[in-house]
């Protein structure tokens, strides 16, 4: 498992960055770069409640909300895979994804916002995961500064 960094300023708030990393429309909007619908569901968004992070046609990975800090920070433990809508057992190629890291940094800075992500990937998801999230990043600091 490799971690890796994206770091990005942000001409807006913590607290509207926050908003359009978190709020369900924008985290469409922002991951949309990632797999066309991708999107999140939980019932509390607060500390020690699972999360699902899912395509429309239900893959993905649950996770727990491990930290959150609103408008400060956000890390998520991945727990495994979802496939079909359910929570796969923690076998195999999901267990090594069991205990990853997913975190979101929010610092305030002169001009806005300076955001800190760290994500693990497993080897064969680095290039994906190196081209794709700054791409992501950028389309949220565009959500965020309009």
């Amino acid at each position: 498992m490799e971690r890796l960094h994206f770091t990005i300023q942000i001409n807006a708030s913590p607290e509207k960055v926050w908003h359009c990393l978190w709020e369900i429309e924008n985290y469409k909007t922002w991951t949309n770069l990632f797999c066309s619908g991708s999107y999140y569901k939980t019932d509390s968004f607060t500390e020690g409640s699972k999360i699902h992070l899912l395509t429309p046609s239900g893959e993905g990975m649950y996770s727990v909300l491990e930290t959150v800090k609103e408008n400060t920070f956000l890390a998520l433990k991945h727990l495994g895979e979802i496939k079909n809508f359910e929570e796969m057992p923690i076998t195999g190629e999901s267990e090594t994804w069991t205990g990853a890291m997913e975190t979101y940094a929010l610092n305030e800075i002169e001009n806005g916002t300076e955001l800190t992500v760290n994500v693990d990937a497993l080897e064969v998801y680095v290039g994906f995961m190196s081209k794709t999230f700054p791409l992501a990043l950028n389309e949220l600091k565009r959500i965020s500064e309009n």
